[in-house]
């Protein structure tokens, strides 16, 4: 058997000057060699494993890129793989391939060859892809399945019942599967839609929906009382709307889920938004800006006055951005007040507020008593009618920075919009500092991305600007992979569109110009469209070219 140091010379992985310096190391601290290389940075743990492998004589296996079989998976049952950290992912002349954290572990290669019925070829993993592959194999669907079968012959009866069903224990077991699995699989939103004969369960992964599952009818009343329970919605209303928060433990940090209900002709439908903490604290640098886009919003938030604005559709991450352009500002010495709808993300050293119509405390009525509480800065959530724009535009013109969301399909239509919701055109030329615009497109997965030269054709159709007298560029398109269930995409990223208000635009604001005016104007004067800059993402590999086409138009 080789002695590591000699793996790691002859494989190239380090030089003799690193081994050289490492067995000094080792023979001070008392660590092995492995993890001083490791601790060092001179190896990676994945490195470290294979090296190890190869010591014993054993194959090293990458889980990120290596397909796993179903019927291999479907041999082993998850909790025994969770027990010894190993996970099947072939079959290869009869024997079962086994990827263990640890091979030397020879109870775990007996009782899973007890379970399967068939010999067992072990190969080496690095323990967190391991853990990682278990999860993402033996998801919570099967556990799902099994509580929704156990429960069909519940009665969907009437609410005296009620209280019985939703204290049953299959119910609140299948409801905490259902929210795991969703922070599980980066779920950014639940769907729970009752329809004529079944609860279809679906995610929001990345911006698109996926069915999950489909739920006997019978278990629908239960399902819906409890999540309105934890999210403390009266569960005897069900002719109208009703919205509520609920906190849960996931992954060992705690998750918060905005719960809205929507009563419709089959029962009441339940929507999630699984609210990561994290997305509010993201950087500006973070979301995607090109450098010359970052450059120009960057001039105008820190600016002491002033309005800055970012539209799009729902969902287009408008509040991410102003959360990561407050957390730039927030200083001691500034104050800062928010008044949202609902305040999806607490953040610490902003006073926010939680508007309340009910109880008077709408958008307008807030913002008038926010302006007596000496602001610096003030985050209105987003602008709805005349009495809230027309305050947020004086609250501009005397001294306050004023971030807000607006919904328009660009930037300059934020000009005339605001003209149109009856706020005089030479106070909206003044008080607008920047407009920003902005669309989430999904990142392609880097793993699995596939290089191609695209037709000519399609690149017209797109509107691709490239030298029509050269080839066309080599761009990448979706692939698929374990890392990326599939689907070719991992994330998402933000595409921008930055109009910086200039005596041009606010002269056309004075005019009443229509937004394509002003737009020709914008783009005089350096601005970069939402599909422009969609498609130098594209060229960087960010993105596909059917993924820019899918959010712009």
């Amino acid at each position: 058997m080789k002695q590591l140091g000699d793996i790691l010379l002859e494989s190239r992985m380090i030089s003799e000057d690193q081994l050289s310096v490492a067995l000094s190391e080792q023979a001070q601290v008392g660590r092995s060699l492995g993890r001083v290389l490791v601790d060092s940075g001179v190896l990676s743990e994945p490195q470290l494993v294979a090296a190890l492998a190869a010591q014993i004589g054993l194959r090293f296996v990458d889980l990120s890129d290596t397909p796993i079989d179903g019927s291999a998976i479907g041999r082993v049952p998850g909790p025994v793989c969770r027990r010894h950290t190993a996970v099947p992912i072939g079959v290869e002349d009869g024997r079962l391939v086994l990827a263990m954290a640890d091979p030397a572990n020879v109870f775990a290669i007996d009782d899973i060859r007890s379970v399967s019925g068939m010999d067992v070829r072990p190969v080496v993993a690095t323990r967190s892809d391991v853990l990682a592959a278990i999860e993402r194999c033996y998801r919570a669907d099967d556990a799902l399945d099994d509580l929704s079968l156990a429960l069909e012959t519940e009665e969907e009866d009437d609410l005296s019942q009620v209280k019985e069903i939703i204290e049953d224990a299959p119910i609140v077991k299948f409801v905490n599967l259902l929210i795991s699995q969703a922070i599980a699989d980066r779920a950014s939103d639940i769907h729970l839609e009752p329809t004529e004969f079944d609860l279809r369960v679906r995610f929001r992964i990345d911006g698109v929906l996926h069915e999950v599952m489909r739920s006997p009818k019978a278990i629908q009343s239960g399902v819906i009382s409890r999540l309105k329970i934890m999210a403390e919605i009266n569960i005897a209303e069900r002719r109208i709307p009703q919205d509520g928060r609920l906190s849960v433990s996931a992954q060992g940090r705690k998750v918060d889920l905005r719960v809205a209900t929507l009563p419709t002709v089959w029962g009441e439908k339940v929507v999630m938004r699984i609210l990561d903490t994290s997305t509010a604290r993201l950087d500006l640098a973070d979301l995607g800006f090109s450098e010359y886009n970052f450059r120009r919003y960057s001039e105008s938030y820190l600016k002491p006055y002033g309005m800055i604005l970012v539209t799009g559709p729902t969902g287009s991450g408008k509040s991410t951005t102003l959360y990561a352009t407050l957390n730039i500002v927030n200083r001691a010495e500034v104050n800062i007040i928010t008044v949202e709808d609902p305040v999806e993300y607490r953040l610490a050293g902003i006073n926010q507020v939680q508007t309340n119509p009910k109880a008077g405390l709408t958008f307008s009525a807030a913002l008038r008593s926010i302006l007596r509480s000496d602001p610096d800065v003030v985050l209105i959530g987003e602008i709805r009618d005349h009495e809230t724009a027309q305050i947020a535009v004086e609250a501009a013109l005397t001294g306050h920075l004023v971030l807000s969301t607006l919904h328009t399909n660009d930037a300059p239509s934020a000009v005339t919009r605001l003209t149109e919701m009856g706020i005089e055109p030479f106070l909206v030329g003044s008080a607008i500092d920047c407009v920003l615009a902005q669309r989430l497109a999904r990142k392609l997965c880097l793993k699995c991305r596939e290089p191609y030269e695209p037709s000519i054709e399609a690149l017209r159709t797109a509107k691709f600007n490239w030298d029509e007298e050269q080839p066309p560029p080599t761009i990448y398109r979706a692939g698929g992979c374990p890392a990326c269930s599939q689907t070719g995409y991992h994330g998402r990223m933000a595409l921008h569109e930055v109009m910086p208000v200039s005596e041009e635009i606010e002269r056309l604001a004075v005019e009443r110009a229509s937004s394509s005016a002003i737009n020709s104007v914008a783009r005089e004067q350096g601005m970069i469209s939402l599909r422009e800059d969609g498609m130098a993402k594209v060229k960087a590999g960010l993105t596909s070219l059917d993924e820019v086409l899918r959010v712009v138009v």
